[in-house]
């Protein structure tokens, strides 16, 4: 016996391993954990193995415990890692691979593998909880964004503009021959049509410088026949002719224009200069406006159709006798006061101006609509320019002009 003790202790100076099989009254004591954590003292506390040996014995396993060369005061070999083995109770087979050989560097006792799943399987159960709780915080996010509302309002918005019958006689002409158009709020509204066609007659009406003969124009929602102050108050007018106080400076002008508009004179100052900044007029705001070229006056004259802010702007051939460079300046104004809810009316003949600007389009010949839309719409797969000729009568033949080929000396 005193042998086989000095043998057993010398092996314990080497590892630690507990070998250990289940119990048949008690499953779950079977398996145990040895560390210093679930004694309650730190990890770096040491058992003897002669108290661990005891523990398993109560358990009715049979156990294997080898200590390291290291040793306790008491001159008890210190264990630092315990392996504790579930064995098939029928077989004496050796241990299964899933058996730890414990390293005697490790500090903290390590336990058999078997239990981990259980908190590792439940971890992920409650982890997804919250999840589902933030799911319906985006949708409800998405669904506040303005896009749902803005479809309903678009569509229940009062028009800019709409003209219902308009009808205008000059002696036995009949200029304007019941035309119908609706111009929604916030777009920019192309009229194009051939010369004579009737589209300056029917901006001079919407603008209140003519009084139609039939049919109604309602500005915002306000009737122009039954209150045409309020109407023509939201309307900002280019005229086709321009017909305005020349023998004024351009600076008098644009006051004249905003105290006409019931603006204060600090207001009128302070839009008539960003406005000649916008337009490049600042250096000639000095100058009496005869002494401006067509394109000049055709920039004041439209920077005092804007002065007031208006909703509406109808103008009449905007980009006539004006220079690319300043055209392009009026288009990124335009541009941006319709991108801010107002709207643009305009009658031009560049049907590629039209095409790249205008969202939606009215083709009118002979007082009377014969297309109307958005530009895909209209141009139903050609060109505007190809769809208003064809509209408009095609190309007519020139004939009786063989003369002019003779070329006289």
């Amino acid at each position: 016996m005193t042998e086989a003790n000095d043998a057993a202790a010398a092996k314990a100076a080497e590892a630690t391993t507990i070998t250990a099989e289940p119990a048949a009254a008690a499953s779950d004591e079977t398996s145990r954990e040895v560390s210093a954590e679930t004694a309650g003292e730190p990890a770096t506390t040491t058992r003897p193995a002669a108290k661990i040996a005891a523990v398993a014995a109560a358990a009715g396993v049979v156990e294997t415990v080898a200590a390291d060369a290291a040793t306790t005061g008491a001159g008890e070999p210190v264990v630092k890692e315990v392996v504790v083995t579930e064995e098939t109770p029928q077989t004496e087979a050796p241990p299964r691979d899933d058996t730890v050989v414990v390293p005697a560097e490790a500090v903290a006792v390590t336990a058999v593998p078997e239990p981990e799943p259980a908190p590792v399987a439940s971890g992920p159960e409650t982890e997804p909880q919250p999840e589902p709780e933030q799911d319906p915080a985006p949708t409800r996010a998405t669904t506040a964004q303005p896009k749902t509302d803005a479809a309903p309002l678009d569509e229940n918005a009062v028009p800019a503009v709409m003209i219902r019958g308009l009808v205008k006689h000059f002696g036995d002409t009949r200029a304007v021959d019941g035309i119908d158009l609706t111009v929604p709020a916030g777009t920019f509204y192309g009229i194009v049509g051939p010369n004579g066609a009737g589209k300056t007659t029917t901006l001079s009406m919407v603008a209140g410088l003519l009084r139609p003969d039939e049919g109604s124009i309602i500005i915002g929602g306000v009737d122009q026949k039954a209150d045409p102050v309020a109407a023509k108050r939201a309307l900002g007018v280019l005229p086709d002719r321009l017909r305005t106080f020349d023998r004024l400076t351009g600076r008098q002008l644009l006051y004249y224009y905003g105290l006409l508009r019931g603006l204060d004179s600090g207001v009128i100052e302070k839009r008539a200069a960003d406005l000649a900044r916008a337009f490049d007029l600042t250096e000639a705001l000095s100058r009496v406006v005869s002494d401006y070229s067509a394109g000049m006056t055709k920039k004041v004259m439209l920077a005092g159709a804007m002065i007031h802010s208006p909703r509406v702007l109808v103008l009449d051939e905007p980009f006539e006798s004006v220079d690319p460079v300043s055209s392009g300046v009026i288009l990124d104004i335009l541009r941006a006061y319709v991108e801010h809810g107002g709207t643009v009316i305009l009658s031009s003949h560049g049907m590629d101006l039209v095409e790249r600007v205008c969202s939606r389009v009215a083709i009118i010949v002979g007082g009377e609509v014969l297309a109307e839309g958005t530009i895909d719409e209209v141009r139903a797969g050609q060109s505007l320019e190809a769809r208003f000729v064809e509209l408009s009568g095609g190309n007519a033949e020139v004939e009786g002009l063989e003369w002019l080929h003779t070329f006289s000396a």
